[in-house]
């Protein structure tokens, strides 16, 4: 049985692969696509989410979320994904058209509205589920997981603490995380251990047509590139490892612990607190992912992409 899937998303050169890998999955229903600023302002992402759903030719609904943080300015990523979000990667005119309906209203209507559980992964701030949960306090009833790509236990990449997703919007990531919904946090401990050399990212399909292979590839190359200048061994699949912990679990594995979220520290604000010792007493909230295994990994991506070729 396929898991029911809505996929909320700042595309995004990492975005886009991952939204790649899950529409072609037939592990994952992808109920809905929903776009929030991060990567770059709302309405460039929004555009990159309807542009790659109808480049791939998939009937998925896309609904834009919100413009900004809920409590702070808008801080864009527009240094490693480019001006647009997509790299130098220009993609036709998009040939459907957004949902008349915004993000958070969209999660309360397809879980708690048609009586079905969500399984909602995030791969950008969390700012629309915030305002879903603020909006719908009933809607952590609709949605049976919350896997995140975001945080970590320790270092950051926005800053010296803070992963990029939560710093974006850490009082929405708070709230997030105090709602009592299940989460898999896939944050910098397992995604910095899911990375394609130039050898195996040549290996995902045949790019000659331009096709999910052809965008999928250019993505990747892009993200070697910039992580090169870092000294990596090769392109971070950050949010891809997100969709592929849920397509197969048992390629991460995990470690239960209380995650909160600091939102007042001068040189911290953003950083997910990660109760590794267990000294708060607060039960565990999250299973957070420390370990990827990259060989299967890499083998779970290349076989989607390649389904492209057909």
């Amino acid at each position: 049985m396929k898991i029911p899937v809505i996929i909320d998303c700042d595309p995004g050169t990492d975005d886009t692969i991952a939204l790649i890998m899950a529409l072609v999955s037939d592990k994952l229903d992808v109920k809905a696509i929903t776009t929030v600023a991060g990567n770059q302002t709302a309405e460039k992402t929004a555009v990159n989410g309807l542009k790659i759903v109808s480049f791939l030719d998939k009937a998925v609904p896309v609904a834009r979320g919100a413009e900004k943080p809920i409590m702070r300015p808008l801080v864009t990523a527009g240094h490693v994904h480019g001006e647009s979000g997509m790299a130098h990667v220009e993609l036709p005119e998009a040939k459907i058209e957004y949902l008349n309906t915004k993000a958070w209203d969209l999660f309360y209507e397809m879980s708690i509205k048609n009586d079905e559980k969500i399984h909602l992964i995030t791969l950008g701030p969390l700012s629309n589920v915030a305002i879903a949960l603020m909006k719908y306090p009933k809607l952590k009833d609709g949605i049976s997981r919350i896997t995140m790509m975001g945080g970590s236990m320790g270092y950051g990449n926005d800053t010296p603490a803070a992963e990029y997703n939560i710093f974006a919007d850490p009082e929405a990531a708070k709230i997030v995380f105090e709602s009592g919904i299940p989460i898999t946090m896939v944050g910098l401990d397992c995604t910095h251990k899911a990375w394609l050399t130039k050898s195996e990212i040549e290996s995902m399909g045949d790019s000659s047509k331009k096709n999910g292979v052809w965008l999928a590839k250019e993505m990747m190359q892009h993200i070697h590139e910039f992580a090169s200048r870092f000294n990596f061994e090769g392109a971070i699949m950050h949010d891809p490892s997100a969709i592929a912990a849920v397509i197969d679990p048992t390629l991460i594995q995990t470690e239960d612990y209380f995650v909160t979220v600091e939102t007042k520290g001068d040189y911290t604000t953003g950083k997910t607190v990660v109760d590794t010792m267990r000294v708060t007493g607060n039960k565990p909230n999250a299973q957070v992912a420390i370990e990827m295994d990259r060989e299967r990994f890499v083998d779970l991506v290349r076989g989607l992409i390649k389904n492209y070729e057909i």
